[in-house]
């Protein structure tokens, strides 16, 4: 099962495989810091961050479909 940190961590990789192998992609996403809750629902806080890295994966599976790298 994955936690918390697992996911944060793939979130971090490939949020700096996107900013280094596609900067002008990186440039769009608009990152803005996520307020995570010390205290609630924690299962709600896995479903937001794992559709959040779901979210960055589609991202860039569509943008390395239009924009070969040469």
């Amino acid at each position: 099962m994955k936690t918390l940190q697992d996911i944060e961590d793939q979130i971090t990789r490939l949020t700096l495989s996107i900013e280094v192998n596609y900067p002008e992609l990186y440039a769009t996403l608009d990152e803005n810091p996520i307020t995570i809750p010390s205290e609630g629902d924690s299962e709600m806080t896995m479903k937001v961050m794992e559709d959040y890295l779901e979210s960055l994966k589609q991202i860039l599976k569509q943008y390395s479909k239009t924009h070969n790298k040469q």
